[in-house]
């Protein structure tokens, strides 16, 4: 099995785990709902994992030369096993439908080690989850509740039978005064996510992760908090361009330059000329192929990078940023 994994683990970016894969088994596979499975990973040795920090994701390599990055739902003090949550996706190019159809109980899986892209801060917090993005606030939950910091869910879903993880959520609020649930079929209606946002606290720190149209949703109706108060992940990011102008990239480890023609992007002359690099998303959401800059300006057009670091120049995600300057120098 091939995987787009890079050697780029000296001296990483900061905030960005080494891409060095391990082999791990799949230790246990259950039903969360209807089209979600939860996959427990183990180190076949037996050896505990490095813990996990809440809001991470790791990456899987595929058949099919696919990588595909899966949130996990671990909560403080879980290293005997990692578990990621997985929606089998209609619309899947390989990576869903590998995981939920043909994957088994003892396969090995080569596995990066989990890179947080979607960081907790340790404050009260409300939660908004749309069907398979309860998966990394389960972990958010998991460690808040540890710490006994207060928080809320409202997790929206089309059915019940949709719903992931309700007996985990149960299990962190016996009393069910912290998880609202709302079913689209019970209802008759989507979300009002706006009416929920309004009803939050001025000072609580809100998070979002779900489809697309939910997290519009969010951003609209939280345009006027602060924004370090509010927090959320994307599953996919726009639509992807390629250079107006053509620009050159210098790998500056081999030493090539490489030109990026109008139109392409440079992850596309990268794989053209046979350079292997990690990537994933291919959208500019999951960091997977974030990328240092040594020269040149980027030009950002991911969803996933701070203002700060992109003012910095320092790094960028090449599957989707190209470049302002007539050259770039990465560190490939």
């Amino acid at each position: 099995m091939t995987a787009h994994f890079s050697a780029k683990d000296e001296a990483a970016p900061q905030g960005v785990a080494s891409t060095t894969p391990l082999s791990l088994r799949v230790e246990a596979m259950r039903f969360e709902a209807s089209s979600i499975r939860s996959i427990e990973l183990c180190d076949p040795s037996g050896r505990p994992l490095p813990p996990v920090e809440p809001g991470m994701h790791l990456d899987l390599a595929l058949p099919g030369d696919l990588l595909r990055s899966y949130s996990l739902t671990n909560g403080p003090g879980m290293t005997d096993a990692w578990v990621i949550g997985v929606n089998r996706d209609p619309n899947s190019t390989g990576g869903s439908a590998y995981l939920c159809e043909e994957l088994r109980v003892g396969d090995l899986l080569e596995v990066t080690l989990p890179r947080n892209t979607f960081p907790l801060t340790p404050a009260p917090a409300i939660f908004f989850a749309g069907g398979i993005g309860v998966t990394p606030i389960l972990s958010m939950i998991r460690h808040l509740a540890a710490e006994g910091i207060d928080w809320q869910i409202v997790y929206a879903a089309r059915s019940r039978t949709e719903a992931a993880f309700l007996p985990a959520l149960a299990a962190l609020d016996p009393e069910g005064t912290r998880t609202h649930l709302h079913f689209d079929d019970a209802e008759g209606a989507v979300l009002d996510l706006a009416a929920r946002v309004a009803e939050a606290p001025e000072d609580a720190h809100l998070y979002c992760c779900g489809p697309a149209p939910m997290l519009d949703a969010f951003e609209a109706a939280t345009a006027g908090r602060p924004p370090a108060q509010v927090h959320l992940e994307r599953f996919h990011g726009g639509e992807v361009t390629g250079a107006e102008t053509g620009f050159t990239v210098v790998l500056k480890r081999s030493g090539r330059e490489l030109t990026v023609a109008p139109g392409s992007t440079i992850i596309d002359t990268l794989q053209e000329a046979g350079v292997r690099v990690s990537y994933s998303c291919r959208s500019g959401v999951c960091g997977t192929c974030e990328t240092r800059v040594i020269e040149g300006t980027p030009d950002h057009r991911d969803n996933l990078l701070s203002e700060r670091e992109r003012e910095s120049g320092k790094v960028m995600m090449i599957c989707c940023s190209l470049a302002k300057s007539d050259r770039l120098v990465l560190d490939l």
